[in-house]
């Protein structure tokens, strides 16, 4: 596969992930705005701070090395399938191991809420890990249907589990609401039952067809979905299986960073479970865009990357057009996520207040919400270039590199741990976006050196994707004094009429800084149009 079908099939992969990704946002949105009137807030801290921490944990430290490892470009190229799939179905031993372990943390060395308030904690944690371990069943077809770009299956799989899940928690909530965390783990048990049938049955279909004929599907049958041992191969490629523990102790390392706030607020105790429902309703609407934007873009463009890169060579000893093809996506990348961030972060100071109040009333814009939500929109723009540049380092980077940045990502790891305690203490809630602020930025200067270096003898210059026009500085900087007045004057206690007015304003702010990136910044438009829209991206190939 060339460079350029690698290229177009990660940014179709990359399109189909975003609207996906707006789909469960848009549909999380309106299920949180649903529950919070129905349940307590302390109930929502349990289930979205501490079960769902336990959720994320297991999985992905059970399979977030083996994806990363199976997916680099050495994977398809130098190694046989049957010993990937070998290697991937460990996921589901060493999941049920995590699972095991996570409990006993979980329900003998945690403070376990009141059963009067919140009922059924104990079951609702086996549930969530018992979840995890069912979804780890799909890794193998999940791997397999991004390494061969079969986005319409993620679509379609991850799109009905949720439903099912929004589905059964709206019923449960209106008509069981005494059930508790009973409701949200079956609902969660429904989501990753849903996510292994869709993948199951569509592998079921498609093995042995004409169409996997056509595509040199290296699969032919079901059985060669399960691990087996093949005649003349060992069981599993060693060098593979030694790529994919360096990634776990990288993924341990990085798993403490992404949650690390859940984790100081689930071991530590410093915020109640109320307030801890309240931080988790801010954080997820202040990422919103975050995860549904970079994140996709930062999966696909990994794929992309490690496709088209050979992993720990030089620039010069690699193909020239290879090279040339990935500088430009990473200058555009960067450029991008640059520019929704800033967006993001201008237009997120003047509209917190009125975001939240609209969303869950006074209980979540009466008290330290607005505040918290003001510095997340200031995150999102550090969290959307970390996102872009370490899926290009860690595509490009040598097993070696890889655990030498073991060691950094242990000591961003211990120094976040500690500075989410320090600031939280003296600023509250706030104190665990200045400490993920701060270590996002030792993140990104890795990563920025890095790339510098990698480019260095070369005639390309990818960084100057962080270098916005000089055109809109300027309207982003008048958007955000404009915006800023407006809210004093107009928001948000002076009935409907004012908010609109605010509204208006910052539309029109909004467009000014619109008109101004389509002026300056037309090899990101030219990149948008024919690499990230479907409409443009077919007339273009």
């Amino acid at each position: 596969m060339s460079s350029q079908d690698v290229l177009k099939n990660a940014s179709t992969l990359a399109s189909y992930n975003v609207l996906l990704q707006v789909m469960f946002r848009v549909l999380t949105f309106f299920l949180n705005a649903f529950t919070l009137r129905f349940v307590s807030k302390e109930l929502i801290g349990v289930v979205n701070v501490r079960l769902t921490l336990l959720y994320s944990t297991l999985v992905f430290l059970s399979r977030e090395a083996f994806r990363r490892a199976c997916l680099s470009g050495v994977s398809g190229k130098n190694h046989s399938w049957r010993q990937v799939i070998n290697l991937l179905w460990l996921t589901l031993p060493l999941g049920v191991l995590w699972a095991a372990l996570l409990i006993c943390v979980w329900l003998w060395l945690l403070e376990v809420p009141d059963p009067q308030t919140i009922p059924y904690y104990g079951p609702a944690v086996v549930l969530f890990a018992l979840s995890g371990v069912q979804e780890l069943l799909a890794e193998p077809l999940w791997v397999l249907a991004q390494a061969h770009m079969f986005v319409r299956l993620k679509v379609v799989a991850e799109s009905l589990a949720m439903i099912a899940k929004c589905s059964i928690t709206v019923v449960m909530v209106m008509f069981a609401r005494e059930w508790g965390l009973y409701i949200f783990s079956a609902a969660h048990l429904v989501y990753t039952g849903f996510l292994v049938l869709c993948y199951a049955v569509y592998f079921i279909r498609f093995l042995g067809s004409k169409e996997a004929e056509e595509k040199g599907f290296p699969l032919h049958s079901v059985k060669d979905l399960l691990p087996r041992r093949a005649k003349g191969e060992p069981l599993v490629d060693w060098s593979l299986a030694q790529l994919t523990w360096s990634f776990f102790k990288q993924s341990f390392l990085k798993q403490i960073l992404t949650e690390g706030e859940r984790y100081v607020m689930t071991f530590l105790n410093v915020l109640s479970f109320g307030d801890q429902g309240v931080y988790d309703i801010v954080n997820n609407l202040g990422s919103m865009v975050a995860r549904f934007i970079f994140l996709p873009i930062e999966e696909s463009f990994y794929i992309f990357f490690a496709k088209v890169l050979e992993r720990g060579r030089d620039v010069k000893s690699q193909k020239q057009e290879d090279v040339a093809i990935a500088a430009e996506v990473l200058e555009c990348l960067l450029k991008l996520v640059l520019v929704v961030g800033l967006i993001i972060s201008v237009f997120g100071y003047a509209f917190s207040h009125l975001a939240l109040d609209l969303y869950g009333g006074s209980l979540l814009s009466s008290g330290a919400g607005p505040t918290l939500l003001r510095f997340y929109s200031s995150y999102v723009l550090l969290l959307a270039v970390n996102g872009v540049t370490e899926c290009f380092v860690f595509a490009a980077m040598s097993q070696g590199e890889v655990d030498k940045y073991n060691l950094v990502m242990l000591a961003l790891s211990l120094s976040f741990l500690f500075l989410s305690y320090m600031l939280t203490w003296w600023a509250g809630s706030v104190g665990f976006i200045l400490a993920n602020c701060l270590n996002m930025g030792l993140r990104i200067l890795h990563s920025v050196l890095y790339i510098h270096r990698y480019f260095l003898s070369s005639q390309w210059k990818p960084l100057r994707g962080l270098l916005p026009s000089p055109l809109l500085l300027l309207a982003l900087a008048v958007s955000a004094v404009v915006t800023a007045l407006s809210e004093g004057v107009f928001c948000c206690d002076s009935g409907w009429l004012l908010r609109l007015v605010h509204i208006s304003v910052g539309a029109a702010c909004l467009l000014g800084v619109l008109v101004a990136v389509l002026l300056t910044e037309t090899r990101l438009i030219q990149f948008i149009r024919t690499q990230l829209l479907p409409k443009y991206r077919k007339k273009h190939t």
